[in-house]
């Protein structure tokens, strides 16, 4: 499936389709789907028909001569944020996340996308928001998101490949756009009853890096990871290294304005 075209209002992505539905706009002879373009297929087999033999049949098809349809449907992208809600976030960083994802919310409004939140904080990640177009809920689910605690990043992921994966298998031709915002400080395993520290330490990114390479082969899904991690503090880069095992786009919340996240998102979904 390959996007061709963006539309400024609507459902905004025409996408190619692998089944049957949607409008038929030109033939192939590449058998894909068993969809037979039977208009294509008698025209490719008219300047044959002189030279084959006669049936009971009005025309002489063969296999050479079959088209298929190649059908082009619109389709909504889904913005499934992620959302790192810990205590490491700090006050100012989540003030500053929480306004970048209040503009993509109005954005996706406006093209009439999905979208869905995932918040992670204590000990476990949790979906405050199926994939939906209700855009008032997912702000108001965002202005009341509580912070503190540790930082059960693992979580956050699995929760959303969970969601990808289901919501891929409902709408085949969903164009999904996975926004993880972090500071990369995980501190709490998959096993939510307990956190690590010390030498086991490092299990906590062993799981982290294993969802990201799940999340990686999927290939209708695009990722991007936005670092909101305070600089100024020095750096661990945690982040910069979920977005590689992601081979995700990689951005620094303090280097973006709002605009500037805008088109980010934007250009992401082209």
């Amino acid at each position: 499936r390959d996007t061709l075209k963006r539309n400024q209002s609507g459902r905004r992505t025409t996408t190619r389709t692998s089944n049957r539905t949607g409008r038929y706009v030109r033939a192939t002879e590449l058998r894909l789907n068993n969809d037979l373009a039977f208009d294509a297929t008698l025209r490719a087999s008219a300047p044959y028909q002189r030279h084959r033999p006669r049936t009971h049949l009005a025309v002489n098809i063969q296999e050479p001569d079959i088209r298929e349809k190649i059908r082009m449907k619109k389709t909504s992208n889904l913005l499934l944020f992620v959302v790192d809600a810990s205590g490491s976030m700090g006050t100012r960083l989540m003030s500053e996340t929480k306004g970048a994802i209040f503009a993509l919310l109005l954005e996706a409004y406006q093209k009439r996308d999905k979208v869905g939140l995932i918040a992670f904080r204590g000990m476990k990640a949790e979906l405050l928001l199926p994939p939906t177009n209700s855009i008032e809920l997912a702000k108001r689910l965002l202005e009341e998101l509580p912070t503190g605690g540790k930082t059960p990043l693992g979580h956050g992921l699995l929760v959303a490949y969970q969601v990808l994966k289901r919501e891929l298998n409902r709408e085949p031709d969903l164009l999904p756009l996975l926004i993880v915002v972090t500071d990369g400080r995980a501190n709490v395993g998959l096993d939510r009853e307990k956190y690590y520290e010390g030498p086991q330490f490092g299990e906590i990114y062993q799981e982290i890096y294993e969802l990201c390479g799940l999340i990686r082969k999927e290939p209708r899904v695009r990722s991007l990871v936005i670092d909101a991690e305070e600089k100024r503090m020095g750096s661990f880069g945690r982040s910069k290294k979920l977005a590689q095992a992601m081979e995700a786009k990689y951005y620094i919340l303090e280097e973006m304005v709002k605009d500037q996240i805008l088109k980010t998102i934007e250009s992401e979904l082209k």
